[in-house]
């Protein structure tokens, strides 16, 4: 047992004639302590059969991007680098890589085709393969008080950077913009296109928003594959969305151009509905099986017509509607019903759409860098039914059930919504970093957990003394 030793366990000298060796037992020799033991599994970075890297405890390592997962510096020992590396974690989001070894005999079972080199969050930055040319600004609509930095604006855009500037058609129609003679010139090189008709998707660079969350959304829409990157600034009334301040546009517009700022990657939601008719049976019950999948042909194919497809930012909604009545949608995850939703609806939001719609109906706010899908009730007929959150890589599928009449009797059609993580996000420029623009947006705009501070017991002894004299 002595003599075997790690393929990569830390050389050791050799030892010289004149050192004298340790005293050692017999029962040493084939009996190890449990300190020995544990020193000895510390001390080895790798299995001898995968070659799999081990996270200790102890001194945990992070592989920096880049990094070769085998590479070790010649020469130094584990415990020369456990001193050197940092034992805190610092400008990293994802957690540590987790130990595929369980014990002395249990591990993962390596499958190659399903490893994912994965960029940590806080790495993200922005970079330009070329210099940007077309740039898009949207603007919100019918407000006044975006007229003058919306010319300004472009005129810093055309006049200054050369851009070639892209706006809507009935913005540039504004009254206020028509009649303006300082803003003739610039009119006149803008590009406008038409929403629904013109399809500009493959040729924007950039996209500035002024206004508030719903520029944002609304330029997401826009653009049904790949997104460009997004620039708000904040002139709307909540701002959650818009972290820059367009005081200082000049200085953070040419950042931007220069590259290497920080992006949000924004997850987006594939949203399908599926209209499908379902025969009743002779029992009168549709055809469905007991064991919670759907029949066969529902849940791996596209039976029936696709009536919508599209990418949303914040969050699907499936309620009841202008009805009176009680909802009853049944929700399947991977093909498989999971729960049936009795009440005004459901919510299935994006870690965006956590702090809209599903916070004012009771879910927990998610960072935007967090993969997963939330589902909230809405107003459940049970006090059980809570928020949940899944993974970012399931299908969940919302089967709404209808009785349409028609001559031949009445028929039992369904209406299935499939959502997917999409894999085109919205990439939200940063004005700090993921971390502080998200909370400063928690504490200035819902104003999160806000609350005058409690007064020190030693003011209020010394207050209630003051009164009695």
């Amino acid at each position: 047992m002595e003599g075997q030793e790690s393929s990569c366990s830390p050389a050791t000298p050799e030892r010289s004639s004149n050192t004298p060796e340790p005293v050692r037992s017999s029962t040493s020799k084939h009996r190890k302590s449990p300190k020995r033991r544990r020193e000895e599994k510390r001390s080895q970075c790798h299995h001898q059969d995968d070659q799999e890297h081990l996270l200790l405890p102890d001194d945990e390592q992070i592989r920096l991007p880049g990094q070769h997962e085998h590479s070790e510096p010649s020469g130094s020992s584990t415990a020369e680098m456990a001193e050197t590396s940092p034992k805190r974690r610092a400008h990293f989001l994802h957690g540590p890589y987790p130990a595929t070894h369980f014990g002395p005999k249990a591990c993962i079972l390596p499958n190659p085709t399903s490893v994912m080199h994965i960029q940590d969050p806080a790495s993200q930055r922005l970079t330009w393969n070329k210099p940007p040319v077309n740039v898009l600004v949207i603007r919100k609509i019918r407000d006044e008080s975006l007229v003058e930095p919306f010319k300004e604006l472009c005129h810093f855009l055309v006049e200054e950077k050369g851009m070639l500037v892209f706006v809507e058609r009935r913005v540039v129609a504004d009254v206020s913009l028509t009649t303006d003679e300082t803003f003739a010139t610039i009119r006149k090189q803008l590009c406008t296109f038409r929403e629904g008709y013109d399809d500009i998707s493959h040729c924007i660079d950039l996209i500035i928003c002024l206004g508030g969350d719903g520029t944002l959304l609304y330029a997401s829409s826009l653009f049904q594959g790949s997104v460009p990157p997004v620039m708000a600034f904040h002139l709307g009334s909540l701002g959650f969305l818009t972290p820059f301040k367009f005081e200082s546009y000049k200085t953070e517009v040419a950042k931007v151009f220069e590259g290497n700022a920080a992006i949000t990657l924004r997850s987006r939601l594939k949203v399908k509905v599926v209209k499908d008719m379902l025969q009743r049976t002779a029992g009168g019950q549709p055809d469905t099986e007991h064991n919670g999948l759907l029949p066969h042909g529902h849940a791996n194919s596209e039976a029936g017509n696709i009536t919508l497809q599209m990418q949303v930012l914040n969050e699907v909604v499936v309620d009841r509607g202008p009805s009176s009545y009680l909802s009853n949608v049944d929700l399947y995850l991977d093909g498989r019903l999971i729960t049936s939703v009795q009440g005004d609806g459901v919510i299935v939001s994006t870690p965006t759409g956590s702090t809209a719609y599903a916070a004012a109906a009771g879910a927990s706010m998610i960072h935007p860098n967090v993969p997963a899908i939330m589902v909230t009730p809405i107003c459940p007929h049970s006090l059980s039914f809570r928020p949940i959150v899944v993974p970012a890589g399931v299908e969940l599928m919302v089967r709404v059930g209808r009785v349409e009449e028609s001559g031949e009797g009445c028929r039992e059609g369904v209406d299935l919504i499939k959502i997917t993580t999409s894999c085109y996000p919205v990439p939200s420029i940063c004005c700090h970093d993921l971390v502080y623009d998200w909370f400063e947006s928690l504490a200035q705009c819902l104003h999160w957990n806000v609350r005058k501070k409690q007064a020190r017991l030693a003011d209020d002894v010394s207050d209630s003394s003051d009164t009695e004299n």
